[in-house]
């Protein structure tokens, strides 16, 4: 069995380049040092399962499970176009699905509001219907999925360009109808791909705020997700900020190294 593969053999590095690299290590270890040292460790129980505290973080785990399911029911067939097909108009689509990872989320969360809002493009036909989305639950999970959506989309677009394709020929030549290639064959090969790209997903909408504050607005029990009651206990009560703040660096940190521990294993694999 092969093992993961080590840092490759060069002719070294200019001494310069491990001092920045140290100081780019610490520019993001610190603040995160900086967070824990403000931890009331002692109160620490106390103030992560306080109602407020629960309710927000019950919502933020039941509006990001549902928004990162929705960008897999999306995120799979688009990126399957954008890798795959060949249409006009790709490098738009492309272009556009990419936005959000560069938006500012109060522009994203605008965005939503003025197509679905009760005066919005679209929410003033849904209002018309009885269909109010805005400042709802279902709100918030369209606001996770809007600047999550890219995550999962970028991470199989580029498997999918570099999963072998003789696979495929194979199967489609043998009979099996383009569906069954895409379940049998297509699928796990870039298993690996969707596993990292969904725990991305789900970590991004974990985190949202900004889209979901100005789509969703802050309802407790409603739409008031992890990241708003963060904002909101920030001045008012500093010490259950820090403490639901370490609740998503926990989570953050949980995701990151079983991604990172799901590449190294498929490299070892392979």
């Amino acid at each position: 069995m092969r093992t993961a593969p080590g840092p490759r053999p060069g002719p070294g590095l200019p001494a310069w380049a491990y001092a920045t690299a140290g100081v780019a290590a610490l520019f993001v270890a610190v603040p995160v040092v900086g967070l824990l040292t403000r931890v009331p460790w002692t109160r620490l129980p106390a103030l992560v399962t306080s109602e407020p505290a629960l309710a927000a973080l019950g919502l933020s785990l039941r509006t990001a499970s549902a928004s990162t399911a929705l960008c897999v029911v999306l995120g799979v067939p688009l990126a399957l176009v954008l890798a795959r097909a060949a249409l006009p108009g790709l490098r738009l689509v492309r272009t556009l699905v990419m936005l959000p990872l560069v938006l500012p989320p109060v522009v994203a969360g605008l965005a939503l509001l003025t197509t679905l809002g009760r005066r919005g493009l679209l929410g003033a036909q849904l209002e018309a219907w009885g269909v109010t989305v805005a400042f709802t639950t279902a709100a918030v999970v369209l606001a996770q999925t809007f600047v999550s959506l890219p995550f999962l989309v970028l991470s199989l677009e580029g498997a999918l360009r570099t999963a072998g394709g003789g696979y495929e020929d194979v199967a489609a030549t043998l009979g099996a109808r383009p569906t069954t290639v895409l379940r049998r064959v297509t699928l796990p090969l870039i298993a690996p791909a969707l596993g990292s790209g969904t725990a991305l997903a789900f970590a991004r909408s974990l985190g949202e705020f900004g889209a979901t504050l100005t789509f969703a607005g802050s309802l407790e029990g409603v739409t008031r997700t992890l990241p708003l009651e963060i904002y909101l206990r920030r001045e008012t009560d500093p010490d259950v900020a820090v403490a639901l703040s370490l609740v998503l660096l926990v989570v953050a940190a949980v995701i990151v190294l079983a991604t990172r521990l799901g590449r190294s294993d498929v490299r070892g694999r392979g």
